[in-house]
């Protein structure tokens, strides 16, 4: 062998999950390599392999020896080593022991405390690549995120499917090892069907040639996630149209093919009488096809699958997939026939059997909840109360419809259908459909106002009901959504610019909640938490949410240019009353703090807030200061400086013009430097010393109304 050599890890498995396929194959390279490099072991381009039968990593040109490491090592001090004879103790030859040495090969050292202590100085040999890389491998596969593992056979691996295959090889050499139960060899199996035989891998560099040319599989996921791609695209406009390939779809059918090939089917085009999103969820969702629609936009009768078998005769593939797809089309069809016979609003008093949550009640006391918050919200954004609880009333309805009961995926989308066919509103209908918006960090907010009004009812419900009965999230517990309610909360106001008072609609909220009024379950119940404390707790939720969005805006764009953590922390400390405000208090607090004024007024800020934590426990009023006992030119000349703005700046602040207030508040600073430099503000003489407290405590007040610049660094 020479120094270096490539080197080849592949697990061969039963099928692994298809959604969780790419995620596995990128944590296994991750954890690998993470573990290598901290061996210090050099090496050249990792590329990692993923099938739905295999994970492997490949490394090039691995060093086949660790660095040396050169150890350097306190013992203990010379007193404690050596006993007044000078003979060495036991804590001197248990040091030398640790060390492998004889306490003659110690040397000397002085601690940062100026103790002169034992030490010793060597150099550990580097150890042989393939000592290291089967540990490493085990680990990496141990750390994978599997939530759920499985045992096979009498062994007592556990992994997320069977273990069949192992290889590990370093240049043509086989590392002797054995993971999950299985011997690390050099074969590997190919296709299920078209390649039975064992696989031999001569050279980690061959490793994709001969499992395309001999075992019919495309290692690199990648690659033959292209390959799908292309083929598919290439059917559908032989077909005349153009294929819909959402990247969801594409990766999990890459995950379930090795060899994919390709192939258009048809189905019948009285089918396209189904609402679009019914029939693309059949195709996509359920029988995972790629729809193919026309130039108008229109669907077309024609999906393209993709088979993992290149069969002498595809075309009893295609009729497979289409006797297939025939079924769920028909049942589609069936119970979009029967939902329609009743009108939605017949489905109301079926939602009273459904239940939100035990201590909740049901999706019908949610519904007759959200549907007066509804009304309210609409009125404050310039909307249609009547219409938002309208929508609101109707809008879980489909929900205990058939279709819906098949396809959840559809739950809103069809309601808008439904709603549309039984002559409601227009935008009743399609806040029905906007209300469950946005989904996730790459989905759009409601477009209408009542289905923003009756979004932000639904949301607000969901997190003051939880946050009520004592379940709020923790840790990646979250089965109510409510750290994407909180967030969607926010994105809704403020990308709509909503003039709403997010404390009011909480408050509000918990209100229609009965869970303060119920008796308590047993008299050793613990008590329930107060509706202002759920308020307060729910609020600051909200708040963290956002704060969090702000700095790691969720949709990858940039954040806002100079913002930290403590600055959003400085806002939310005052509690602005919704995310609009934050927002602007935010922004004007950024650029105050570029002004060369910033520095300083956020010092005094900190320096005032001490003072104040230390003099009566924080009891010193603002409303207190006697002009008679300002004895000092410096602090006669801040006090007369507050006065000229202490009725603007909360004119400015109620107006939320907080830039306007931060420029009338950056005037203060040579007053303020002037106080700091010439007042003694605890002054022995009690009466003095209050006063320049509340003088001081007077200037922060100004300062809080906008922030709390005592939060700041600096």
């Amino acid at each position: 062998m020479s120094e270096r050599a490539d080197f080849l890890v592949e697990l061969g498995t039963e099928e692994l999950p298809p959604k969780a396929l790419l995620s596995l194959s990128e944590s296994f390279r991750d954890g690998l390599i993470a573990r290598i490099d901290a061996a210090g072991l050099a090496h050249g381009k990792v590329e990692a392999f993923a099938t739905p039968r295999r994970l492997a990593v490949r490394v090039k040109r691995l060093a086949l020896t660790a660095p040396e490491q050169k150890i350097q090592r306190r013992g203990p001090p010379v007193a404690a080593a050596f006993d007044k004879a000078g003979a060495p103790t036991r804590a001197a030859t248990a040091f030398a022991q640790s060390c492998g040495v004889q306490l003659e090969a110690l040397g000397r050292e002085t601690d940062p405390k100026g103790n002169e202590c034992l030490s010793y100085t060597g150099v550990k040999p580097g150890a042989a690549a393939s000592q290291l890389l089967p540990g490493f491998v085990a680990e990496a596969l141990e750390q994978l995120p599997i939530p759920k593992r499985m045992r096979w056979g009498a062994g007592e691996a556990q992994f997320v499917r069977p273990v069949h295959t192992l290889i590990l090889l370093l240049g043509r050499d086989v590392i002797p090892a054995t993971l999950l139960g299985v011997s690390a060899g050099n074969e590997t199996r190919g296709h299920r069907f078209h390649s039975t035989k064992a696989l031999r891998i001569g050279t980690p560099g061959a490793y994709e040639r001969v499992l395309a040319t001999r075992g019919f599989v495309i290692a690199d996921f990648a690659t033959r996630r292209e390959r799908i791609r292309t083929g598919v695209t290439l059917l559908a406009e032989q077909q005349g149209g153009r294929a819909l390939i959402s990247d969801a779809l594409l990766d999990e059918v890459t995950s379930l093919n090795e060899w994919p090939v390709p192939l258009a089917g048809r189905f019948e085009e009285r089918f396209l009488a189904l609402p679009r999103e019914l029939l693309v969820s059949v195709l996509q969702d359920h029988q995972r096809y790629f729809p193919v629609e026309g130039a108008d936009g229109k669907l077309l009768p024609w999906f393209i699958t993709v088979s993992n078998v290149d069969s002498r005769d595809m075309n009893v593939v295609r009729a497979g997939n289409e006797r297939v797809v025939r079924p769920r089309l028909s049942d589609a069809a069936f119970f979009w026939e029967q939902d329609r016979k009743s009108p939605l609003a017949s489905r109301v008093a079926a939602l009273d059997a459904v239940t939100f949550q035990a201590q909740l009640g049901s999706i019908g006391d949610k519904v007759r909840r959200i549907a007066p918050l509804s009304r309210t919200i609409a009125a404050r954004i310039d909307g249609d109360g009547a219409l938002a609880e309208r929508a609101a009333r109707l809008a879980k309805c489909d929900l205990v419809t058939n279709l819906v009961g098949e396809f959840p995926e559809l739950q809103g989308i069809m309601g808008r259908y439904y709603a549309t066919a039984d002559g409601e509103p227009a935008e009743v209908a399609t806040a029905i459909a906007e209300h469950y918006q946005p989904r996730g960090a790459s989905d759009g907010t409601p477009a209408s106002k009542t289905g923003l009004a009756v979004a932000l009812a639904d949301r607000i419900d969901t997190l003051t009901g939880i946050f009520a009965i004592g379940q709020k999230p923790s840790g990646t517990k979250d089965p109510f959504a409510l750290r994407r309610a909180a967030i969607g909360i926010g994105r809704m106001i403020y990308e709509h610019r909503l003039p709403l008072d997010v404390v009011d609609l909480i408050d509000e909220s918990l209100r229609s909640h009965g869970v303060f009024e119920a008796p308590p379950a047993s008299p050793s119940a613990k008590p329930m938490p107060s509706r202002e404390q759920v308020a307060d707790a729910v609020y600051d939720y909200v708040l963290e949410r956002q704060r969090n969005a702000w700095l790691e805006p969720p949709d990858g764009g940039p954040p806002i240019p100079g913002i930290t953590p403590e600055a959003c922390d400085a806002v939310i400390a005052v509690r602005p009353r919704s995310p609009l405000d934050f927002d602007a208090r935010l922004r004007a607090l950024l650029d105050f703090l570029r002004l060369p004024e910033a520095a300083s007024l956020t010092a005094a800020n900190k320096r005032i807030q001490n003072l104040l934590k230390k003099s009566a426990g924080g009891q010193i009023s603002s409303e207190s200061i006697n002009s008679a006992l300002l004895v000092d030119g410096a602090e006669r000349d801040l006090y007369a400086a507050l006065q000229g703005i202490v009725h603007v700046v909360p004119g400015h602040i109620a107006a939320g013009d907080y830039a306007a207030a931060f420029t009338e508040l950056a005037r203060l600073k040579p007053g303020v430097d002037a106080f700091f430099d010439q007042v003694m503000v605890m002054d022995p003489d009690p009466a003095l010393r209050a006063n320049r407290l509340a003088l001081l405590s007077s200037l922060q007040k100004l300062f809080g109304g906008i922030a709390d610049l005592s939060r700041l660094p600096g």
